[in-house]
């Protein structure tokens, strides 16, 4: 059994329905050492960048620019993955756990929760803790 193969044998009902795949974005901001992986193509991030620097670090890599470029997503940190619906999140985040990645997580929804997240009142709250 090759290494995804293995990955996906093990993401069973227990696995989803305790939800250890995924974060909520607002949950996800407010946890320290933090990395989000935004896998949307690059005409969407050229269009909608999410600067998320009161919170943690961006890493911009289309899904697929993954692979040749997996060595600059940290195994130390949290990765958040993104993307506007959810499928290419859940792509990396299967191709990922095959590489070994153990602190990843999906952040669900796409836009609307994230946009939520970081409305002008959370961003005081986070900025006013600090």
């Amino acid at each position: 059994m090759n290494e995804i193969e293995k990955v996906i044998s093990e993401l069973d009902f227990q696995y989803f329905g305790t939800g250890q795949h995924k974060m909520e974005a607002e949950t996800f901001l407010g946890t320290e050492n933090t990395v989000f992986l935004d896998v949307r193509a690059k005409e969407e991030t050229d269009t909608l960048k999410l600067s998320l620097s009161h919170y943690c670090e961006v890493l911009e890599i289309p899904t697929n620019e993954i692979p040749k470029r997996r060595n600059e997503i940290p195994t130390d940190k949290t990765v958040g993955i993104f993307c506007s619906a959810g499928v290419r999140a859940s792509i990396v985040f299967a191709y990922l756990k095959s590489k070994g990645y153990q602190n990843i997580k999906i952040i669900p929804g796409g836009y609307p929760p994230l946009l939520a997240a970081i409305m002008p009142g959370k961003i005081y709250k986070k900025l006013s803790t600090k």
